[in-house]
């Protein structure tokens, strides 16, 4: 590898979120792309013009009948996601589904602004060259053999996830040190091997789990707690879910580090250790010549310092300040800082801002509240307790593990974070409400399960990201994906069991 070559992937200004890449779809995308069209048609006809069901009102049917409709298209994307919400949005007006104000001012919902926001601070480790800073120093200390190499990254994505809410960003700004390291460790698109496949499928699940440690670690968490906040009335803080979650990914992640390399794809001796005479050296002259933190780096370090601090202190902002910041007037201050003449580090036209992610958001979460304000979401649970036959005397840990099941494996078939949160968080508060439980010991820890899309290439964005380097193949994906998501149930049935009955979050037996 060249020293132009390696400069080359280490430029992280070269990768931007807001252009739409495309990339070839494989045959099976290219029939889903045909088909998603007439099958989404007659989905949504068959259960528009159905005899409207005992207990379902006309606007709650015209509701679930656009949502399936929208369902289908981002799932086989027929036409961009973002144009699908766009879709779904007109619908939910068009039909009477729900009015003009409440679909269209979802776009200015605190998850949306913090999404933005979020990516305007991202934008500071890019342009301030932080991040790259953070993992070349990584990888320089930890890179020499594999298991610390591997550490080195699980380090890396925990320190990424509670600064950077969006999983996509961390996968492009991490996958230039992941592709030169694989080089080092002689794994190339053309010749993948095993360290490749450790590598590439433990930074996969490194960037997503290390989001379910952190309430701002994705949107879909941020969802799943407004859906909380407004259907169960209970607020949860920052650090009530750091406190409860973060213990069990950094498990999960201990337990992925200890199986990848030992039982799901073996490393020999033999390549257990760097393949490219003087690679190693070729990174250390990259964080050579990047010298002392610049004037920049430190700004956007104390920028960073401060959003968090006020994330991580929210439960004390009352009794310190007289008022509360949240976690959207959190990442405020530090976008306002960020953009300031003179002071700030950024234009306006340098945050690299992803606006149909955005729209994609807001529809997703306009069809969800629609969902369940008109009745829809409430009717399709009371199918479900059919479906489960749920009595009133169900014990709530037969519930609590069904739950977490579901909502673990569901990732296989849903390929949005918040096509799921906003399909089963509001069905899994109602049923706690139906059976008397309380609904946060069931849907908090059934969010906690939501950023664990890790079993196929179309789970996710950053799945997507990582599955274009040829690292790995779809069922190399689909076995790390079931065994891992399998060790996922158990260790937050266990926790239900223990930790989160410590805290309260569960109840006692």
């Amino acid at each position: 590898m060249t020293e132009r070559a390696l400069e080359d992937l280490l430029d992280l200004d070269r990768h931007k979120l807001s252009v739409e890449h495309k990339r070839k779809a494989t045959a099976t995308e290219r029939w889903m792309k045909y088909l998603g069209v007439p099958v989404g048609f007659a989905v949504f006809l068959m259960l528009y013009y159905m005899p409207t069901p005992a207990g379902l009102t006309a606007g709650g049917q015209a509701i679930i009948a656009s949502f399936a409709l929208a369902l289908i298209w981002w799932i086989a994307e027929p036409v961009p996601t973002y144009v699908t919400s766009l879709v779904l949005m007109t619908l939910l007006i068009f039909l009477d589904g729900w009015d003009s104000k409440n679909v269209l001012g979802v776009l200015g919902f605190d998850v949306i602004w913090l999404n933005v926001l979020a990516f305007i601070l991202s934008s500071v480790l890019i342009k301030t060259n932080l991040a790259k800073r953070i993992a070349l120093s990584l990888v320089v200390r930890f890179g020499y053999s594999v298991r610390p190499m591997l550490l080195s990254f699980v380090l890396l994505q925990l320190c990424l996830a509670p600064l950077i809410p969006a999983t996509a960003a961390r996968a492009v700004m991490t996958l230039p040190i992941m592709l030169v390291v694989g080089a080092i460790y002689g794994a190339t698109p053309g010749q993948p091997n095993n360290v490749g496949r450790n590598l590439f499928l433990q930074n996969l699940l490194g960037i997503n789990i290390f989001s379910s440690g952190f309430m701002t670690g994705s949107t879909a968490n941020l969802i799943a707690l407004a859906f909380i906040a407004n259907m169960a009335g209970t607020k949860v803080y920052y650090t009530d879910w750091m406190f409860a979650n973060l213990p069990i990914a950094m498990l999960a992640m201990f337990v992925a580090w200890i199986i990848g390399p030992t039982l799901l794809f073996r490393v020999r001796p033999a390549d257990a250790h760097p393949q490219i005479s003087g690679g190693m050296n070729a990174l250390q002259e990259q964080l050579r010549k990047m010298g002392g933190m610049s004037p920049q780096e430190k700004k956007g370090a104390l920028i960073f310092g401060l959003v968090v601090f006020l994330w991580v202190t929210d439960r004390f902002h009352m009794q310190w300040f007289g008022f509360e910041i949240d976690a959207v007037m959190a990442a405020m201050i530090g976008a306002i800082i960020t953009l300031l003449p003179k002071i700030g580090i950024l234009k306006w036209n340098e945050a690299d801002i992803p606006w149909h992610l955005m729209i994609f958001s807001a529809g997703a979460y306009a069809g969800g509240l629609a969902l369940n304000d008109s009745g829809a979401a409430a009717w399709v649970v009371r199918k479900i307790f059919v479906a489960f036959n749920f009595g009133t005397d169900v014990s709530f840990w037969t519930v609590y593990v069904i739950v977490i099941a579901l909502m673990m494996y569901s990732h296989f078939v849903f390929t949005s974070k918040t096509m799921r949160t906003i399909i089963l968080i509001p069905f899994i508060i109602a049923l706690a409400q139906q059976l008397g439980f309380n609904p946060v010991a069931l849907a908090l820890p059934a969010a906690f399960t939501i950023d664990w899309v890790i079993g196929l290439p179309i789970s996710a964005k950053p799945n997507v990201i990582l599955f274009t380097t040829g690292q790995y193949s779809v069922l190399d994906n689909l076995k790390y994906g079931i065994v891992i998501a399998t060790i996922g149930v158990i260790l937050l049935t266990v926790a239900g069991f223990t930790w989160f009955r410590v805290l309260g979050l569960t109840p006692a037996f």
